[in-house]
């Protein structure tokens, strides 16, 4: 319990007070400026707390909770996340730990890792024959890049005295590989994949957009479309929310496999 109020968690929970309370003072002088023509957070907290009240109805395929919304999109986030990591990770340990795979593979990484998602899209639909399939596509070939470049740095920079230990104790394949290899460029492949959940996390809204259906980007898009600015507004700070949780997740998860010399 003491370690729950210790001065450094008081401290971390004032400064976060103090960015929502920074944010909301932006917010009202925005709305101001505008002419309240983009709402102020008074009449978007009356319209999210509405959305709060039932989150998981379902009244049709266009007419459906937040809750349900956001549930679809986490769904497509954890499918598209789990498949490019199952591609990054194989992939940036064959680039990390062999010049050769680095000398081929790098350029194909360079050029393939700045292409939008939405251009992407089209080429899900075409393989996939289905909005939800090409949805999932785009979110794993967007997100998979910061994983895959993490994993080959974190490999590629195992220093030599390591290797030497192996070799000196003469090691099998499969042991340095699990002794040595893994657990030191494990937080480096964490450190990716904390920032593979974040692209997922801004790619799902605009590959929703695109598919409709259900999720948190298609309920922004349908919610433009019906004129409502509240709740556009609410869908923005529930994807902000949801974004700081994962981050927050992946860097626990960080901080357990991160080696400290102290």
């Amino acid at each position: 319990m003491k370690k729950v109020f210790s001065l450094a968690n008081v401290l971390a929970v004032a400064w976060f007070a103090g960015s929502l309370v920074l944010l909301i003072a932006i917010w009202w002088v925005v709305s101001l400026v505008t002419a309240h023509e983009i709402p102020d957070p008074a009449a978007t907290w009356t319209v999210f707390s509405e959305m709060l009240q039932d989150p998981f109805y379902d009244y049709g395929p266009n007419d459906k909770g937040i809750g349900i919304q956001l549930w679809g999109s986490i769904k497509r986030v954890g499918a598209g996340f789990l498949l490019g990591s199952l591609v990054a990770i194989p992939m940036g340990l064959l680039m990390g730990a062999s010049p050769v795979g680095m000398r081929l593979l790098n350029p194909l990484v360079q050029i393939l890792r700045p292409v939008s998602p939405l251009a992407w899209f089209p080429l899900g639909l075409l393989a996939f024959k289905a909005a939800e399939g090409a949805t999932v596509f785009i979110i794993a070939i967007t997100s998979l890049w910061p994983t895959l470049i993490n994993t080959a740095f974190g490999v590629s920079s195992i220093p030599q005295d390591f290797k030497n230990v192996g070799k000196a104790f003469g090691f099998s394949r499969w042991k340095y590989v699990s002794k040595i290899l893994i657990p030191y460029a494990l937080p480096h492949m964490i450190t990716g994949l904390r920032l593979s959940i974040g692209v997922a996390w801004m790619v799902i809204v605009a590959g929703e957009m695109l598919s409709g259906g259900i999720g948190i980007g298609f309920f922004v898009w349908d919610s433009w479309n019906g004129l409502s600015l509240e709740k556009i507004l609410s869908a923005i700070l529930i994807i902000g929310f949801v974004g700081l949780l994962l981050d927050k997740l992946f860097n626990g998860l960080q901080q357990l496999v991160t080696y400290d010399k102290k």
